[in-house]
């Protein structure tokens, strides 16, 4: 079975769909992890994220693996540094290039080949598995986004301005729905979750009642 996990940043995606996948005895996909590491590999070589051809080269050479919640990258560990505000930025960039998403789309259909999976992303119920058991859809306003990141990197011990935070995470909405592949949208048959009012495992809950009551 597969079980996918969309929405825009901040939603809570990969912290539901990594518990969800334990409690359900599935595997995980973090796709948010891939373009991220491509992003991560344009900027180490020097290009600009903008850069078609140089995204396009990173995504079809990456050489990439999970272990639990580790990430690695051509035999190296990038857990981490995937994770800066600059990666992030630029992972929503790289992503609008029609090649880096065949290639990963391409590579996420292979690592979900005869498995039980659950996969977050933003196009996983609409383009990368349309045919996928049990589809959700996890949304908040901006401000409760913006809220939820400045936390954890306040947490992480970086300062920043609340206002650049939200403009950060509204334009890349903008971006990620205008965007003309696979543009950030809700699968016809999927279920939303407003994880506003909600805590993580109450969004949790959720998609593990549904996805057993598929499963019976």
């Amino acid at each position: 079975m597969i079980v996918t996990i969309d929405g825009p940043a901040g939603t809570g995606k990969s912290t539901v769909a990594r518990r969800a996948s334990e409690i359900l005895g599935f595997q995980f996909l973090d796709t948010g992890a891939m373009y991220r590491t491509v992003a991560h590999l344009v900027l180490e070589s020097g290009h600009d994220p903008q850069d078609a051809r140089a995204a396009a080269e990173a995504a079809r050479s990456i050489d990439m693996s999970f272990d639990g919640l580790r990430c690695f990258a051509c035999g190296s560990e990038v857990t981490q540094l995937i994770r800066s505000e600059l990666v992030t930025e630029s992972a929503s960039i790289v992503a609008q290039h029609a090649d880096v998403r065949e290639a990963l789309v391409s590579e996420q259909r292979r690592l979900a080949a005869c498995s039980n999976i659950v996969c977050e992303g933003r196009d996983q119920g609409t383009i990368v598995f349309p045919n996928a058991e049990c589809k959700f859809f996890l949304t908040a306003d901006p401000a409760i986004r913006a809220e939820r990141r400045m936390k954890e990197l306040v947490e992480d011990g970086v300062t920043v301005d609340f206002e650049t935070l939200l403009r950060q995470i509204e334009e890349r909405d903008r971006r990620d729905a205008e965007r003309p592949i696979a543009p950030l949208k809700p699968a016809d048959d999927a279920l939303i979750i407003d994880t506003g009012p909600l805590s993580q495992e109450e969004v949790t809950e959720q998609i593990v009642d549904r996805v057993r009551s598929r499963m019976a």
